[in-house]
């Protein structure tokens, strides 16, 4: 019976989740390589390819530019192979373009076309497409739903107060109500949940007025100094995080959803944007000094469960996620590693300065260390996800 079940469990968990997954991914990594197909085309350079998924083509066409749109067997990812560029990986050759076995010089015409014969403003300009139109997206989708759907709203008001929790021993009332945190305006109660999520084990500054009673609060505020505390959770999979806790509940009869007009759902998406992005770069940073456990860092299978998930609960939901996925999707390609975005960013700036390109033989190093590097994160988020949904577990018992 066990190992029926560990040889059914990932076939019944694609059927579940894996449509979905990889439904939204596509779409935005469509969207990804569309942002560097559109900027590309203005700059005059020629696109060779534009694909979706990687491995053996499962089916395409050609357009009247020359261009072969595919979409592949492994749906995890995509590119766009522009004229000049040796592989998907955005190679160069310093003195041509490959025919057949050889490299030989570009004709006046071609270079005209060629990526790397264009002006590093344009080359980072293409670059930098990418990623900027997964921002866009997701700013346009909650910019919509904050418009026609409505903004999550509840008072921020701490409506209960845990007995020995970090807030009452901070002096923290029912139903006080919270102004700001470490000087920044708190307007909901889920802006109060944000900065706590993040910000365990270190000492937060909240200005909040006692309350009086009745809905009534005192004229002077307050500032506390309050440390929320750390708490590991499991949520329905199993996926391990760490969060931080105040104690205080919200007036939960008061939750609504807040429309907005469109300059003010546009305003509150931008930000939103600008949270989900910071938050996001601090969690990294705290795993990169031990602050935080290297058990949140999650691969496809993690991924694919949420997206499941959320669209199980409907197309709102599923749309929600698809714009923190495309925000996630645009951060990590900004960062300065080869392979990605932000490494031929940070190559480009390294040529600005420099006054030449860095090296043919540099460049090729480079990719390979972040080839090998992004190999490993993926290992090790992938290890991650098989250890908490207990795949690792099933496999040693029926071993051992």
């Amino acid at each position: 019976m066990e190992f029926q079940k560990l040889i059914t469990a990932p076939f019944e968990f694609l059927r579940d989740y894996g449509g979905p997954f990889v439904l939204v991914l596509s779409i935005l990594v469509f969207i990804h390589e569309w942002g560097h197909y559109i900027v590309a085309r203005l700059c005059g350079v020629k696109i060779e390819t534009f694909s979706i998924g990687f491995g053996k083509e499962l089916f395409g066409r050609n357009d009247k530019n020359g261009t072969r749109w595919k979409v592949c067997l492994i749906p995890l990812g995509g590119y766009v192979q522009m004229f000049g560029d040796s592989d998907p990986a955005s190679s160069r050759h310093a003195d041509g373009v490959q025919d057949g076995n050889d490299v030989r010089p570009f004709t006046a015409e071609e270079k005209k076309v060629a990526f790397y014969t264009q002006p590093i403003s344009r080359r980072a300009a293409i670059v930098v497409a990418g990623p900027a139109i997964n921002y866009i997206f997701a700013i346009f989708i909650m910019t919509m739903l904050f418009t026609f759907q409505g903004q999550p709203f509840t008072p921020p008001i701490a409506a209960t107060v845990m007995e020995k929790s970090a807030a009452e021993e901070a002096g923290i009332r029912p139903d006080d109500k919270i102004l700001s945190i470490n000087g920044d305006p708190v307007e909901r109660f889920q802006d109060i949940r944000m900065h706590v999520d993040i910000n365990f084990d270190q000492p937060m500054q909240i200005a909040l007025v006692h309350s009086k009673g009745a809905g009534v609060w005192e004229d002077t505020p307050v500032t506390l100094t309050v440390k929320p505390r750390r708490v590991i959770e499991n949520d329905r999979f199993g996926f391990r995080h760490e969060t931080g806790r105040l104690g205080i509940g919200s007036p939960t009869s008061a939750f609504e959803m807040q429309k907005h007009t469109l300059p003010t759902a546009f305003v509150a998406a931008v930000m939103e944007t600008a949270r989900i992005t910071g938050d996001t770069l601090k969690a990294l940073g705290q795993m990169i000094i031990g602050t935080r456990s290297t058990d949140e860092l999650g691969g496809i299978l993690r991924i694919g469960a949420y997206a499941g998930d959320f669209a199980q609960q409907g197309i709102i939901a599923l749309i929600t996620f698809s714009a923190l996925l495309s925000i996630n999707l645009g951060l990590i390609n900004l960062l300065p590693v080869p392979m990605l975005d932000g490494g031929h960013l940070m190559l480009y700036a390294m040529e600005k300065l420099r006054g030449r390109p860095v090296s043919e033989h540099v460049q090729e190093y480079a990719l390979r260390v972040g080839f090998v590097f992004l190999l490993g994160i993926m290992f090790f988020a992938t290890w991650n996800d098989l250890v908490q949904l207990k795949i690792v577990d099933h496999v040693v018992k029926l071993i051992f």
